[in-house]
């Protein structure tokens, strides 16, 4: 591939290409049925086959396509067993690579935006890109005052391939909704497109990261890079090593595995709290995992986030509702719980619903927090989606009535996204301490008075 597929009926061509597609394979696989294979086997060649083209044509595009594709591979542990295993790896993959924009291009793009002798602001420029995205590439370079740097470049085109490619993805989303069982697939995509021109624009990306850098400067657990420059379509910042979280879920030991989810969960919680801001693309391409010599000669590990593309800002902190639910959920307060869901808008006026339903519905979800520790599984994922995917369970039946406002559509897709990352992880994690230091409401009124910090006005 020479450039990414800017043309409109290239990129719609190959993206339309895809339910015709999954319709062969149908096809296909009746035909396997009529010889005598089973359903289940012809069931699991025909997942396997699609995931391959669906996550083969979105890397090749990247833009729209591809972020959907990374959005879609954290819920990767929701799907069954039988059918995740064979493809995790192209699911996966997404994560750290696509193919790279040429090198001409990349280098107009520098000259367009750094001007001309915009090599001398590098010592060195490495010219092979080390990671690819949706909307850039990265490419590892040294800075005229001798940092490491990282060179984040926009593809050309980047705003109208996101944007073309997301709306074509939404007129089939309903083909694509079986591999992910349990979530529904065009809110998802409509949410995408709502964050597009906030993700192209690197000014706010870099003011985003600038705030974050600032508030962790000294942190010990979570390190975010300082930002160097930026103007158009170029971002530089200073480049970090580690683990990228995807080789910490494919081949990580225990404790690499227990450090990054509880780093993870500390993350999440404690961004908004301490910073007004919301980090909202938590998949794996975006963290690695940094060792650290402790006082003693052994290693710890602190958590390094990239791409703060995508925000959402809260300045008061997360909604103290969140944590009231899930205090009063836990106290089996169903009575409370209802009445905060209704005035917060997640039960509608014309919905009446059963309070004690409603807390039973509730429950399985927020096991983790009712324990000190919880080890996240795909095993449990699978098991609270299949249980709210079910068309013959009571939770479907009320899930469909509930309501989700859209104050908490980013806050609900990062919150169950980092889920997803946690059950790859198979972290065990003490979440519940987590959400006592950070999340405002989940402790008494009397206890809040302990948090660690209280968000930015």
């Amino acid at each position: 591939m020479s450039d990414l597929p800017r043309k409109a009926v290239t990129r719609t061509a190959k993206l339309a290409a895809l339910p015709l597609g999954f319709a062969g394979r149908a096809t296909w696989g009746l035909g396997k049925r009529i010889g005598g294979k089973s359903a289940e086997i012809v069931a699991r060649e025909i997942q396997q086959r699609t995931a391959e083209q669906l996550f083969k044509v979105l890397g090749e595009l990247k833009g729209g396509a591809m972020k959907f594709g990374q959005a879609m591979s954290v819920f990767e542990s929701a799907l069954p067993e039988e059918i995740a295993g064979p493809y995790r790896a192209a699911l996966t993959k997404l994560q750290e690579a696509a193919p790279p924009m040429p090198t001409r291009t990349v280098h107009l793009v520098l000259e367009e935006r750094l001007g001309p002798q915009w090599r001398e602001l590098f010592l060195n420029f490495e010219d092979k890109p080390s990671a690819a995205a949706s909307i850039g590439q990265v490419h590892r370079a040294v800075w005229h005052d001798g940092r490491d740097v990282a060179v984040k470049v926009q593809y050309p085109g980047a705003g109208e391939a996101l944007l073309s490619d997301l709306t074509q993805l939404s007129r089939f989303a309903r083909l694509l909704g079986p591999l992910i069982p349990g979530m529904d697939i065009k809110p998802l995509i409509a949410e995408l497109r709502d964050r597009v021109s906030e993700e192209l624009d690197y000014e706010l990306e870099a003011q985003a990261q600038r705030e974050h850098a600032a508030e962790f400067a000294d942190d010990p657990d979570v390190l975010v890079p300082e930002v160097v420059h930026q103007s158009d379509q170029v971002l530089v910042t200073e480049w970090i090593d580690g683990i990228p979280l995807a080789d910490v879920i494919a081949e990580g030991t225990p404790e690499q595995r227990d450090r990054a989810g509880q780093l993870l969960a500390r993350f999440l919680f404690s961004g908004p709290a301490r910073t007004g801001l919301l980090h909202a693309d938590p998949h794996p391409g975006n963290f690695r995992l940094l060792p650290e010599e402790d006082d003693e000669g052994g290693v710890s590990w602190r958590l390094g986030v990239l791409d703060f593309g995508t925000v959402d800002r809260l300045p008061g902190g997360l909604p103290a509702t969140i944590g009231e639910c899930l205090r009063m959920t836990l106290e089996g307060e169903a009575e409370t719980v209802y009445e905060l869901l209704c005035s917060d808008g997640f039960v509608k006026e014309s919905i009446e619903l059963d309070p004690d339903a409603v807390l039973e519905y509730l429950l399985p979800i927020i096991e983790p927090a009712e324990v000190e520790e919880f080890t996240f599984t795909r095993g449990w994922m699978r098991q609270q989606a299949a249980r709210l995917a079910d068309i013959r369970s009571p939770a479907h039946q009320l899930g469909k009535q509930l309501n989700l406002p859209p104050a908490y559509l980013l806050i609900h897709r990062v919150t169950l996204s980092t889920i997803g990352v946690l059950c790859q992880l198979n972290a065990t994690v003490r979440l519940r301490d987590e959400l006592e230091s950070w999340v405002p409401g989940f402790l008494p009124a009397d206890d809040e008075d302990d948090m660690p910090v209280e968000a930015p006005a």
